[in-house]
């Protein structure tokens, strides 16, 4: 037996729409059987049909199929989103006009809160574009927009509160691309009025923003419990009123404090300390400011009380009939707020529970002069189950705990239709418990004392006739 190596030059042709004849050369080892015949083997390059390609190709469409799946998904999750940054821009705006005409000073906490809003949106418009092909460049010019604005207002802190001209056009601007974009992506919403603060032309509650924090409350770490606020109608002279209530042992409040500006509460300047007499105490953090009247629960009964804070005397005192008290259906982990008072655009109102309704939240709306229930409503909702409530355009609004650093709101209950409902709007807290929550009309936020830190929230609204 011998071996022989052969040298053998192979022709190979596969001829598709878009490749010519190859020639290729190898070779190949043989081998001589006793009957002196040669055997050899011969490989080609690629099979005369390339089925393996169009193997590949079926896998390569069916990958893309999904791909293109996926992105339609994703525009329609951002046409979505679009719709509520639409919402935040034109609340903001109207935050700017109001900045504009306001008579307080606004400092760098105002500011900071702008930025945050803008930089939420930047951050959708970037994952949009990551996403997106956008034919026309409208996200892309978006993006640009939104850099801008935060460099506007960036130079605008360095100036007095009139140069805020310059960042509300920008917001205008900004809208109108966001409107645009909307259009493009065939979400028909009808044109809106403004939202105008103080009034209810606009729909239900949409979003609640993240916590702002003001600062401790003037009397320390230890008095977790209480209440703050802005007074929004202070009687003339007062152009502003701002005041803080902070319980002593969780339960009595025996001082509080107002404030002339929102300038001066930052800075501690020019406050007005007040002292309950012994018999006076208010109980709970249910309290609430309004016409430079300071109302609240009066201790161990289901009495409110009425104080005039300019000369921190006794105006009325009137029972509430039927409330519950001495935490006997109080919200919870918020001991002792039985009765919570509150202010809409409406005027004074009650949130409490009476035996009658089984521990369920009842809803009074008081005579602020007279301190008498014009009208009550008894919703659906256990009281106690609730870790406090608000009150915006004769809507309830109800919340709860989900985490230590996580509520919700879950539940309304309009007053104008008596229809209650299951709802999901979650939002971020600083601390643990909420105590005083305090709705304010002329600038749509909440004011909240969170386990001794005084905070804020910025409402949204959906447009008038367009709850969901």
């Amino acid at each position: 037996m011998f071996t022989a190596s052969l040298h053998i030059l192979l022709l190979s042709s596969i001829l598709t729409t878009q490749e010519t004849a190859a020639m290729v050369a190898g070779n190949v080892s043989g081998s001589v059987d006793p009957n002196g015949f040669c055997h050899c083997t011969v490989s080609y390059p690629d099979p005369t049909f390339p089925v393996d390609r169009v193997e590949q190709l079926e896998m390569l469409s069916a990958s893309l199929s999904a791909t293109v799946e996926r992105e339609l998904i994703k525009i329609q999750e951002f046409a979505s989103k679009l719709s509520i940054h639409e919402n935040h821009m034109q609340n903001l705006t109207f935050r700017v006009e109001t900045m504009e005409n306001d008579v307080v000073s606004y400092s760098e906490l105002d500011f900071e809160l702008l930025k945050l809003e803008i930089r939420q949106m930047e951050s959708l418009t970037n994952k949009m574009k990551a996403t997106v092909a956008d034919s026309n460049g409208i996200i892309e010019q978006l993006s640009t927009e939104l850099k801008n604005m935060t460099l506007a207002i960036t130079k605008l802190e360095k100036f007095d509160k009139n140069n805020v001209l310059a960042i509300r056009r920008e917001v205008v601007a900004l809208k109108k691309r966001l409107e645009k974009c909307q259009e493009i992506r065939n979400q028909t919403n009808p044109t809106q009025p403004p939202i105008v603060y103080g009034s209810c032309n606009h729909g239900l509650v949409s979003n609640i923003s993240e916590p702002f924090v003001v600062q401790l409350n003037w009397r320390g770490f230890a008095y977790k419990a209480g209440a703050w606020g802005r007074d929004p109608a202070p009687v003339p002279p007062k152009k502003a009123l701002y005041w803080q209530a902070p319980l002593g042992d969780g339960r009595y409040m025996d001082y509080y404090r107002q404030y002339g500006s929102f300038d001066d509460l930052l800075l501690y300047k020019n406050p007005k300390d007040y002292q309950l007499g012994s018999g006076h105490l208010a109980q709970g953090s249910g309290m609430v400011m309004y016409k430079n009247n300071l109302y609240y629960n009066l201790r161990d009964s289901r009495n409110i009380r009425k104080v005039d804070i300019d000369t921190n005397g006794i105006v009325l005192t009137k029972e509430l009939p039927g409330a519950a008290f001495n935490n006997r259906f109080s919200y919870s982990g918020t001991p002792w707020q039985d009765i919570d008072l509150a202010v809409d655009e409406s005027g004074l109102w009650a949130i409490y529970a009476t035996e009658e309704s089984t521990g369920n939240i009842v809803i009074s709306k008081l005579n602020e002069t007279t301190l008498s229930v014009e009208k009550t409503w008894v919703t659906g909702q256990y009281r106690p189950a609730a870790s406090n409530a608000f009150i915006v355009c004769g809507v309830l609004y109800a919340t709860k705990t989900i985490t230590t650093r996580q509520e919700e709101i879950f539940y309304m209950y309009d007053t104008k239709t008596n229809q209650d409902t299951k709802i999901s709007i979650p939002f971020k807290k600083v601390m643990e418990y909420l105590h005083g929550v305090n709705y304010n009309p002329p600038d749509h936020k909440l004011y909240v004392y969170n386990d001794g830190y005084l905070i804020t929230y910025d409402l949204s609204f959906y447009p008038k006739n367009t709850n969901p």
